[in-house]
């Protein structure tokens, strides 16, 4: 029966993880969007914006 319940909260725990994990990558894309997107600081716009054109990713 023991085996059971660590087989079970085991399951739980990587759930928790694996929700924990998605959450941060979400605030932190978030922050990256409108922090690093819409800066006024020309140095950290354009590092930005040098970083989408070397991933082949379009931006204007």
């Amino acid at each position: 029966m023991s085996t059971n319940l660590n087989t079970a909260n085991s399951a739980v725990s990587v759930k928790t993880a694996s929700v924990a994990q998605s959450l941060t990558a979400i605030v932190l894309g978030l922050f990256v969007v409108g922090f690093v997107g819409f800066s006024h600081v020309e140095a950290v716009h354009n590092a930005a914006h040098d970083t989408r054109h070397a991933n082949a990713f379009p931006c204007h």
